[in-house]
């Protein structure tokens, strides 16, 4: 799906998804590090409150006068365990060796919630433990507990004892504390994104301008007309690079066009050449077929000497003549007038056109008595006479033979359109209708078509054709009507 999306768009996204995992990472590295802080600082917390407790009650074995053993615990600690609770601010009980409670700091009314046995785990775990310090980690009503249990020795450092101390993890203050940070992170999250989502919109649609630009010009390349090369000021490297190959292309691109047009009018010469020569020599043959067998049989003496002459002079000019149309034919093909455009109804001229034929079955239509145009009046009666003559041409045999012309508008465009019910044209033959040499009749140099849509494309107009074979054939020319 993000492949689908354009260059634009996938820069624009990517930049915000950076800014909210980059959001997301610091929320849980800041979380992660406030986790790791609270659990440093209760511990820190803990082993201070532990040593000090310690310190005070081997304060009291070096102060008291009872012998500081096992049994003496319970006296020597009767009072003085309330004022060390009450200096260090927190409780603590004191238990034998074999885990019996001796003596607790908590108030009465709260003795009951203190343990009176360890339980063997405790005892296991401080006898093993080489600091002879046990810490265990509980959860109570959904806050964090601990409870450190460390040997009270005597003078000599012979355990005579062990102290507790009960631990509650108190992260209200910190709770809130964090909340507050979040929630001012939350809003330089938020404007952070709103900054980045601007950012983003304004960096994507400079990056990708340069190459929008590229991509129109690429799109208009066309090897009919000059393509102008890209012009912008101070791109960045990568789009710099992208308009010199494109610049670069453009010149190939020209010199090859200019190489294939001179390669394709030195083709169409020798195409040219070729169908004059081989026109040419169509009435040359027949003329010196005649002359041969006029040298060989004409005899002065002849009484029908006169006769002959002029049978033999019919037939040269008969040829002479064909050899005339055909120059003809292919001066008017190949030099074709200038275009003098002026302002001429459509349909009057059209219909003009078609007074040159005599033949009964060509018709002329028009929904609109005008219709007008700015056209070459020469040229307009040129193309209409060869697409009619195309058609009578195309009758062959037909019994009930139709020619109809029409001249409609269509919006800004005029159509002409030539219908017959002719032979058709064939498939194998439909590609090459236009090319000037073709032709499918027995006479003639198959240059009117040609002629008529050069015609045509020097207007901006186009033309085109419909045939079934056997059935008829519809062309059809449409012109600007500026």
């Amino acid at each position: 799906m993000f492949k689908k999306l354009s260059l634009r768009s996938r820069i624009f996204f990517t930049m915000i998804m950076l800014v909210l995992i980059a959001s997301v990472l610091i929320a849980g590295v800041t979380l992660f590090q406030y986790q790791e802080q609270s659990q440093d600082y209760h511990q820190n917390r803990l082993e201070r409150k532990e040593e000090q407790i310690l310190q005070s009650i081997s304060y009291a074995l070096r102060e008291t006068t009872y012998e500081p053993i096992t049994e003496n615990l319970q006296h020597i600690f009767k009072d003085e365990i309330y004022k060390i609770a009450d200096v260090q601010n927190v409780n603590f009980n004191i238990y034998d060796l074999g885990g019996e409670l001796i003596k607790s700091s908590k108030p009465a009314f709260e003795a009951d919630s203190v343990s009176n046995c360890l339980d063997a785990e405790v005892l296991n775990n401080l006898l093993k433990s080489p600091e002879k310090r046990y810490v265990e980690e509980k959860s109570t009503a959904g806050d964090d507990y601990q409870a450190t249990y460390k040997y009270i020795t005597d003078p000599k450092f012979k355990p005579i004892g062990i102290m507790n101390l009960p631990y509650f993890e108190d992260n209200s203050f910190n709770d809130m504390e964090l909340r507050e940070f979040f929630m001012r992170l939350g809003g330089v999250y938020l404007l952070m994104l709103i900054s980045a989502i601007v950012l983003a919109y304004f960096i994507s649609k400079y990056i990708t301008r340069s190459l929008q630009t590229v991509a129109d010009k690429m799109t208009q390349t066309n090897l009919t007309h000059r393509n102008e090369k890209i012009v912008i000021e101070n791109p960045s490297e990568e789009i710099g690079k992208l308009i010199a190959s494109y610049n670069a292309m453009i010149d190939e691109l020209e010199a090859s066009a200019a190489k294939l047009a001179r390669s394709e009018r030195e083709q169409a010469w020798r195409e040219m050449a070729k169908q004059v020569a081989h026109e040419i020599k169509n009435p040359l043959t027949p003329m010196r077929l005649s002359v041969q067998s006029f040298e060989r049989k004409f005899r002065p003496d002849d009484p029908e000497a006169e006769g002959k002459i002029k049978e033999f002079s019919k037939t040269l000019v008969q040829q002479i003549d064909t050899m005339s149309n055909i120059a003809s034919a292919f001066s008017n093909f190949a030099d074709m007038p200038a275009q003098q455009k002026e302002t001429l109804n459509v349909v009057k001229v059209s219909k003009l056109a078609l007074d040159i034929f005599n033949e009964p079955y060509i018709h002329f239509i028009s929904d609109e008595e005008e219709i007008i145009a700015k056209l070459d009046r020469t040229q307009l009666i040129r193309i209409v006479t060869n697409l009619v003559m195309n058609a009578i041409q195309a009758m062959g045999d037909q019994e009930h033979p139709r020619i109809l012309v029409t001249v409609a508008s269509e919006g800004d465009m005029v159509k002409i359109s030539v219908a017959d019910n002719g032979i058709g044209i064939a498939d194998e033959f439909k590609d090459k209708i236009f090319e000037p040499k073709f032709t499918t009749k027995t006479s003639g140099m198959g240059l009117g078509l040609g002629m008529v849509k050069n015609i045509v494309e020097n207007y901006q107009g186009s033309i085109g054709f419909t045939s079934q074979e056997g059935k008829g054939t519809v062309f059809s020319v449409k012109f600007p009507l500026e």
